[in-house]
């Protein structure tokens, strides 16, 4: 294949008559065309940045105040600036000069007025202890002040703080939810412990943890980032790392090729929105917003491994992605006479680098195992090796682009002959793959399989995961609409053939080959860590239920929150499991505050307990009032409270880190933060379910996505309510503990889903 074209502007050779210039029209023109691209780009986010700064002010708002103000003489024989218009009269020789100043002042304060009476509003949450359809009037008349048609960051200042719980209540709230899972004594000796604590270190560290609160911006999440993710040591595939899947029925071509060409176009305009700010921000309820700090770093971003700590690489712009594949790395620009690349252009990249029949270089083919490994010797390979000439423009190329790329060799895809290994393999591959043929260090990783099938691996760091699902959702409903309902025949779509439709482009320069010179002491270093990454892939089970039997749709007619119900039943699974319970990690969000990310919710509760206990022996808990149903109605108050700010542990973990920069060795918080996670859950939430018509497409199927599992002894269960009718389950564990199996622990999940039904005796 061509190798990457050279646009040179202009060339010089000195002879005895001169310098004789050749220039090169298309090479400047390209570079025009580059800087016309990159100052739009720098005026959308000044635009942006302003308009944000003002919210929830706007330019017809001031044009009323200033013309208010002017006109005041006229209509009005009164100074509303109280004598500060004449005062400033007297040094401004210009008396409209002057009232522009004065009108803009209080423009500026009636925003700042509003401002923070937003934040006064979206402080309150008694909305959420409401059922749908039957609010308050006090709901309604907070609900009615919601200010519309904001853009993604608009909300941003307007947003509460994080509050940081009394010690006093998370005490309590920590001592119920170890009640179920303590032995009397063990639980009365915690409570020593709690006491202690509260009486003897708690007051110092919540005072720092107090002064942290009020000059930052959220008390929780630069030391979650941090030490939680940046500051692990250990592999970041499988353990940190999670994956998300395509539909599980739509195969809109088989080409591989022109399935990665519309796929990158569409990411990259959606790309396109995020910079200007377009995409709308996630509302709940149409009206309380949600926090969207997370997606500034979703392109251009890598993690970047430290001795100690790693850190997040992010650039404000690129203009090209890094392609995989058999074992070459390529950087191809996205953009080509001053404008992105269209579907059918990027396929015939693709097309370029698939039939390039050139060998890995020394090194190159396993190079990304370094990412799969322990982090420490990455590090040290990275400086020692790839901080230098080619190596060092080359690893830039990877670590700079907006997203990595794998065209995969194999094929991957839901087999109804063979649905449960099908499913299991596409899931594997999409977590760890080879241990070498994705960089784990991106932001997220596109793979592409030969046969049509994609899906994601994403990086947790830099963002949680219902940020990536926005885009994967926007993605895939692009993918259907314009395949399906054909709305932009020129871009988007494919062709009768299966390639991307519009034209391939003649003169448009090839992909660049990276190039590596890595010398036999590097290589030894990726063979060592990709000996530790296979192992650990090679641990990993997963197993992945769609459960078709019934959905969401039949667990409201039992009146019931649906993710209550899950976790119920899950509960009801792993005591049928291992004949016990355990300490359980729901992920919830706290991005009704500014700078938010998660908050876990305790699902093992003495309600939750006492409900299990009674389905194991025979009994009939009371289920004519489900809302009355004391472990159901537990977990929705958990959950509101872990939304709002009164969570557990990330307090504890606030407390924790505050007693070790102060050096103060405290019993409690050192046992509390070694407890195991051993069934760790989340719900992969469907955000915008206005774009999946389910009734009339129910071919608009995807599995979501999943997770490796936290504790060596333990599951990680993710699932997703997808429509009215179908819950799918992504189960993992490790195949080295004897007291796990995904396989069995997911008959357990779908016979418990049957048995909650037949509490509530409804049919199928």
């Amino acid at each position: 294949m061509a190798e990457a074209h050279q646009a040179v502007a202009f060339q010089f050779t000195v002879s005895p008559d001169g310098i004789d210039l050749q220039l090169s029209h298309e090479a400047l023109r390209q570079v025009y065309l580059s800087g016309l691209h990159s100052w739009k780009k720098r005026f959308i986010r000044f635009r942006n940045g302003i308009m944000n700064g003002v919210y929830p002010g706007s330019a017809p708002g001031f044009v009323v105040v200033l013309a208010g103000y002017m006109g005041r003489a006229k209509y009005v024989q009164a100074d509303p600036s109280l004598g500060l218009f004449c005062k400033l009269g007297q040094y401004i020789p210009v008396r409209r000069v002057g009232g522009i100043l004065v009108g803009t002042g209080l423009w500026v304060a009636i925003i700042y007025t509003m401002r923070n009476v937003l934040k006064f509003l979206l402080s309150w949450h008694g909305w959420m202890s409401e059922r749908h359809g039957a609010a308050t009037w006090k709901s309604r008349v907070w609900i009615f002040s919601g200010i519309q048609t904001p853009t993604l960051c608009s909300f941003q200042t307007s947003l509460p703080n994080l509050p940081v719980p009394s010690v006093k209540d998370t005490m309590t709230r920590y001592l119920e939810s170890v009640r179920p899972l303590l032995e009397e004594k063990e639980y009365k000796r915690m409570e020593v412990l709690t006491l202690d604590f509260q009486k003897n270190y708690a007051p110092k560290l919540q005072w720092y943890l107090r002064l942290k609160s009020l000059w930052a911006t959220n008390y929780v999440s630069d030391w979650w980032e941090e030490y939680i993710y940046l500051r692990s040591r250990n592999p970041i595939m499988v353990n940190s790392n999670y994956y998300v899947m395509d539909f599980l029925y739509v195969f809109p071509t088989q080409r591989q090729a022109a399935r990665a060409g519309n796929a990158i176009h569409s990411i990259m305009l959606y790309r396109k929105k995020l910079d200007r700010a377009e995409i709308k921000p996630f509302l709940l309820q149409n009206t309380i917003p949600m926090c969207s700090s997370q997606y500034e770093r979703m392109f251009n971003t890598s993690r970047v491994p430290g001795i100690d700590s790693d850190t997040l690489q992010h650039v404000s712009n690129s203009r090209h992605i890094a392609v995989y594949h058999r074992g070459r790395y390529f950087k191809v620009g996205m953009f080509y006479d001053g404008r992105l690349l269209l579907p059918r252009e990027i396929e015939q990249q693709m097309e370029r680098i698939l039939a390039d029949t050139s060998e890995p270089q020394p090194g190159e083919e396993k190079l990304a195992a370094l990412t799969a490994g322990d982090r420490v010797p990455w590090a040290c390979a990275r400086d020692a090796y790839l901080r230098l000439g080619k190596n060092r423009q080359s690893l830039d190329a990877v670590e700079k682009a907006a997203f990595f790329v794998t065209l995969d060799d194999t094929e991957q895809r839901h087999d109804p002959n063979n649905p449960v290994e099908s499913l299991r393999r596409y899931a594997k591959s999409l977590l760890h793959g080879n241990c070498y043929d994705r960089w784990f260090d991106k932001s997220f990783n596109l793979i592409v399989y030969k046969n049509g099938t994609m899906g994601l691996n994403a990086e947790h760091s830099w963002a949680d995961a219902p940020i990536i699902g926005h885009l994967w959702e926007a993605f895939l409903w692009l993918c259907f609409f314009f395949h399906v309902l054909f709305m932009d025949p020129v871009k988007l779509g494919y062709t009768s053939d299966g390639h991307c439709k519009g034209q391939p482009h003649r003169s448009l320069p090839g992909p660049q080959r990276l190039q590596w010179s890595i010398p036999s002491e590097c290589q030894s270093m990726i063979d060592n860590s990709l000996a530790v990454a296979q192992a650990l892939a090679d641990d990993v089970d997963i197993h992945i239920i769609p459960f078709e039997d019934f959905g969401k749709g039949l667990i409201k007619k039992c009146k019931t929150s649906p993710d209550a119900f899950i976790q119920i039943a899950l509960q009801l699974a792993y005591f049928r499991d291992k004949g016990k319970f355990c300490l359980t990690y729901e992920a919830s969000m706290t991005r009704l505050f500014r700078e938010g990310r998660t908050e876990t919710v305790r699902s093992c509760t003495m309600e939750t307990c006492a409900f299990v206990r009674a389905i194991v022996n025979s009994l009939q808990p009371n289920c004519d009032d489900p809302l009355q149903q004391p472990s159901a109605k537990k977990h929705q108050q958990m959950y509101r409270m872990a939304m709002t700010g009164k969570g557990i542990d990330r307090h504890l973990f606030c407390l924790y880190l505050v007693s070790k920069y102060l050096q103060l060795d405290s019993p409690f918080l050192k046992e509390v933060l070694s407890e195991p996670w051993r069934l760790s859950t989340s719900q992969t939430p469907l955000q915008q379910p206005e774009l999946f018509d389910l009734v009339r497409h129910p071919e608009l199927v995807s599995s979501g996505g999943g997770f490796g599992p936290v504790a060596d002894d333990g599951y990680g269960v993710a699932y997703i309510i997808v429509g009215e009718n179908l819950i799918n389950f992504h189960i993992s564990c490790k195949r080295s503990s004897p007291e796990t199996d995904s396989h069995r622990f997911g008959n357990h999940i779908r016979q418990a889903m049957l048995d909650m039904l037949d509490l509530f005796q409804l049919p199928l």
